[in-house]
């Protein structure tokens, strides 16, 4: 029988998990689209991301924001 104390050790590395696959997943992604092409781009003020590797770090960084702006970006391109 699991305990409950160790199904909550796991919850932050299953989201650490989640949060690196998406990021991973963006980093393809973008670069697929970049080599066809059809770049996945957004200018926030004077920052322009368009790069896998900007995706990649922004995603990183600032998962809960980028991530879904990227979500929003890739449908519009």
């Amino acid at each position: 029988m699991v305990s409950v104390i160790a199904l909550s050790a796991m919850v932050p590395v299953l989201l650490l998990l989640v949060v690196l696959a998406t990021d991973v997943w963006a980093y393809r992604d973008s670069g697929l689209r970049l080599a066809e092409g059809e770049p996945v781009t957004v200018t926030v003020g004077p920052y322009r991301m368009e790069s896998p590797t900007v995706w990649f770090v922004a995603c990183l960084l600032l998962w809960i924001l980028v991530f879904p702006l990227y979500l929003v970006a890739r449908s519009r391109s």
